[in-house]
């Protein structure tokens, strides 16, 4: 599908509405001058406008949606209700998509709230969209494989995109929404042991930033399973196993599937 001509609508400017309005206008496929950014505070709107001069701003959800292609929700869960009732009737639910980046609420309501013959979308994204490397798991409802393919391309230039029925959303939220927090804390504490060791906390934070893209590196080269690489390091009798099984012991694997699980909404 020809993009260059498509008009994005983006209601909400907050942490996430403007990491994709930034995201977007810093793409191949959609030019800032075709996506439009709506919210009620003017200095989040101020932001924007800052960042990029081409996007259009607006404190009008109703003025930002018009003749627009794709309509972005990026406003909490709590908010769409509020949304729809000012906008539903203001949609072409045969020529615009719809897109939900509101964690929890899902297509029977979001039918509900708009129009069940709507094309609708729920999009997870986790909050490395600001810098390009977002893991956005999608879903759809009432779409074509055009119109998958469309959002699917649109959310890739924002990092990695995978498309999935919408009873797993819940499930890649805990591991990447969630689990983007969860690889901050490894960092601290592999940062916290670097410092016990003598180490400078800043020195310490670069050693473990560059050893974890190492690891994304290797893994994704060589297209194998973490254990494989695990084995290159534990030579038999060494220092690493050691520290392995220190780690095991006192329920590393098992901490983080027990968190996983905890953040998995069912």
């Amino acid at each position: 599908m020809e993009t260059n001509n498509l008009q994005i609508a983006i209601i909400g400017a907050g942490n996430m509405g403007g990491a994709i309005a930034r995201g977007l206008s810093k793409g191949k496929l959609i030019p800032a001058k075709n996506i439009r950014v709506s919210d009620v505070s003017q200095v989040n709107l101020d932001a924007i406008k800052a960042f990029s001069s081409e996007i259009t701003v607006s404190t009008s959800n109703r003025d930002c949606i018009k003749d627009a292609d794709i309509i972005l929700l990026a406003v909490k869960p709590w908010l769409v209700e509020l949304v729809s009732e000012e906008i539903e009737s203001k949609l072409d639910y045969k020529k615009q998509i719809l897109v939900s980046i509101a964690a929890g609420v899902n297509f029977e309501k979001l039918a509900n709230l708009f129009n069940t013959d709507a094309t609708l979308f729920r999009i997870i994204p986790n909050t490395a969209i600001e810098v390009l490397q977002s893991v956005s798991t999608i879903s759809s409802f009432n779409a074509t494989k055009e119109q998958e393919d469309l959002i699917v391309s649109l959310f890739s230039e924002l990092g990695k995109s995978f498309l999935v029925p919408e009873t797993q959303l819940n499930a890649f939220m805990s591991l990447s929404s969630c689990g983007i927090a969860y690889a901050f804390r490894y960092i601290r504490a592999a940062m916290e042991g670097g410092v016990e060791m003598g180490i400078y906390p800043n020195t310490a934070k670069n050693v473990v930033l560059q050893t974890l893209r190492g690891a994304i590196d290797l893994i994704e080269a060589n297209n194998s399973h973490p254990e494989v690489e695990i084995d290159k390091v534990t030579t038999p009798g060494g220092i690493t196993i050691k520290g392995l099984n220190e780690m095991e012991a006192n329920g590393f694997t098992n901490a983080i599937i027990k968190g996983l699980k905890a953040s998995h909404l069912k």
